[in-house]
């Protein structure tokens, strides 16, 4: 698959705004047949006696003889001023910018602009000067930090139209003492139209390969005597929450306008992780011998308390966000001294309580292992039919159990990866590379890992009696009965289940 996303700067152009009435219903376009009176720099202005409040900052997405897709999912535009520095107009200490920005689409290049969005936004200028500010230094630029600036979940339309006004203020100080703006840049980040197709061709290949092997397995469950144990159910349900975030609804977003897509797609990923996260702890915690306490959901509230509360946070987070960027693109979180460093925190707490979480997982599944070397103790003792049998489950449970941690330190990589590239041109100097083999990959692994899950936890139908192992060198038949026969309240999945489960009632 080609990388997944795409980055494209674009040069806004400034148009001459002549109207008395400023009416946000004027589209100034940077090129083409209507295009708007333009100027070159700001040195024009001045000597046309043209005010900042007459100038427009245009910008056509996307570049001419172009036209944006459905393919592209989302657009995120990052925006860059080029401040110059000027003695009698310098940058003030924690300067703020107004902007008055206007969105508008059309999906032919003679149809009238249709309005999107308006508002009017503050950001905050993060600017460093590295001379002296001296006359000498006079027209030297400011090296300023990538502002957020809008974020749209769906590319719906081929033509996209910004506009940008800098209102200037000074009885109420809006746009004062921001130095001297020479140009507005863009750099538009979309996701790219051939990585879409093979997400969603994985998305609707894997969909059905899952739900039939759910179907399977809990045909199987229903097929027993007993009621389904603790750990089946839980399997079982992580099953659901994988079907749920494969099912490849991102299909229609390719014929609807669905701008809430990108919101939807981070709580089906939010409640995953969630599942994932405690189907880690209840699938050790049922293999441990020295607990009498399972085969109950409340036995490990103090484990998955911890994990639901972490994603509720993260989902109100998310809404914060997302949530608001659906009624107004150009909001970002990142604008405000309060808002970066609470979203900041969050996801460097969210980092450090998964760490924390990974290596309280080590532990348990070495507390595991340590178990059941112990109980490899007694396959001496056992006929070579039998004793076969059961070393050759648990070297499959052990390896089951590696491949557990590997796709938890996966999960965990993952998750804090995207946290950074996602905000990374919020951050600045932070940059991670991560190209489509990583999240095909994690993905593909995740539903591997659910489909070999369900398929080695299914009940067997085998039936390893005493008439298979007894009659086989005629060992003592009490040790044999002591590992194969069960309390049917205590039956477990697997007979690895069933040796700790003993264990834990002895």
């Amino acid at each position: 698959a080609p990388s997944p996303t795409t980055a494209v700067p674009y040069m806004s152009v400034k148009c001459i705004d002549v109207r008395k009435n400023h009416h946000k219903t004027k589209w100034l376009m940077p090129w083409g047949p209507n295009h708007c009176e333009k100027l070159k720099d700001f040195d024009e202005a001045v000597s046309r006696q043209i005010e900042a409040n007459d100038i427009v900052f245009a910008v056509h997405i996307p570049l001419p003889s172009k036209e944006m897709s459905p393919w592209f999912q989302f657009m995120l535009f990052i925006m860059q001023l080029d401040i110059a520095f000027k003695m009698d107009n310098d940058l003030k200490e924690n300067a703020e910018i107004t902007l008055d920005v206007s969105l508008a689409y059309r999906d032919n290049m003679f149809d009238d602009w249709e309005e999107i969005a308006h508002a009017i936004e503050i950001r905050k200028l993060k600017c460093t000067f590295g001379s002296p500010k001296t006359l000498e230094s006079e027209g030297r630029h400011y090296d300023c930090d990538f502002l957020p600036f809008m974020e749209i979940g769906s590319v719906a339309h081929k033509y996209y139209l910004i506009n940008i006004r800098l209102p200037v203020n000074e009885r109420k100080g809006i746009n004062v003492g921001i130095g001297e703006i020479k140009d507005i840049r863009l750099v538009g980040i979309h996701q790219n139209g051939g990585f879409t197709k093979v997400w969603f061709a994985m998305k609707t290949f894997l969909t059905p390969s899952i739900l039939i092997i759910m179907v399977w397995y809990w045909r199987r469950i229903t097929l027993m005597t007993r009621a389904p144990v603790l750990l089946e159910k839980v399997i079982f349900a992580l099953g659901i929450s994988m079907t749920f975030i494969n099912i490849p609804v991102e299909w229609f977003s390719i014929g609807f306008d669905w701008t809430w897509m990108l919101l939807f797609g981070d709580i089906r990923q939010g409640i995953f992780y969630a599942m994932l996260l405690s189907f880690w702890i209840i699938f050790c915690g049922e293999h441990m011998m020295d607990q009498n306490e399972r085969n109950r959901l409340s036995g490990y509230w103090k484990q998955v308390g911890p994990i639901a509360v972490g994603s509720f946070c993260l989902f109100i987070f998310d809404m914060c966000e997302r949530g608001v960027q659906l009624k107004n693109p150009f909001y970002s979180i990142w604008t405000t001294e309060v808002g970066t460093e609470l979203a900041m925190a969050f996801i460097i707490v969210a980092g450090i309580c998964l760490c924390l979480y990974f290596l309280f997982l080590c532990f348990m599944v070495f507390q595991v292992f340590r178990n059941i070397s112990g109980k490899q103790s007694s396959l001496p003792a056992m006929s070579k039919a039998r004793r076969l049998h059961y070393e050759g489950l648990i070297f499959r449970f052990k390896f089951l159990m590696l491949i557990t941690l590997a796709c938890a330190a996966m999960t965990v990589i993952f998750f804090i990866v995207s946290q950074v590239t996602e905000g990374h041109w919020k951050w600045g100097d932070i940059t991670i590379q991560v190209n489509s083999a990583f999240f095909t990959g994690i993905y593909g692994m995740w539903n591997l890992y659910v489909f070999a899950l369900m398929f080695l936890y299914a009940p067997s139908h085998k039936n390893y009696g005493e008439d298979q192992s007894n009659g086989d060198l005629g060992v003592n038949s009490g040790e044999e009965l002591q590992l194969t026969t069960t309390i049917t309240h205590v039956d477990g999945p697997t007979e690895v289940y069933k040796l700790a489960r003993k264990e834990a009632q002895e």
